[in-house]
């Protein structure tokens, strides 16, 4: 069924932390219910917005990094492409950022 899926190792982490991040919303909405607040986004914003939102970033940002992956390595001349690690840690950040400033 899933046999079209290149799971390795960065992907099943990737999935992992949107599992658990779902999950952890879900508990922290029904023990705390959120209000609309407004951030650097230029609208106001619950936690499940900004989560939907920060999770689109990441997908964004982790699509863009592969399709230039083969770009960097030739213009910073590295012998083979930057790790996916890279953009993980980088949709983290961003991720994190929209979560707490957006």
């Amino acid at each position: 069924m899933l046999d079209w899926m290149v799971w390795t190792t960065p992907v099943a982490v990737f999935f992992s932390c949107i599992a658990l991040m779902l999950a952890g919303m879900t508990i922290w909405e029904i023990k705390s219910p959120t209000t609309l607040r407004k951030g650097f986004l230029p609208i106001a914003t619950t936690r499940g917005d900004r989560l939907f939102i920060g999770l689109l970033g990441a997908a964004y940002i982790n699509l863009a990094f592969v399709g230039l992956s083969g770009k960097f390595a030739e213009w910073l001349q590295l012998e083979q492409d930057p790790s996916v690690w890279i953009s993980f840690a980088i949709s983290i950040a961003a991720l994190v950022l929209v979560m707490r400033k957006g």
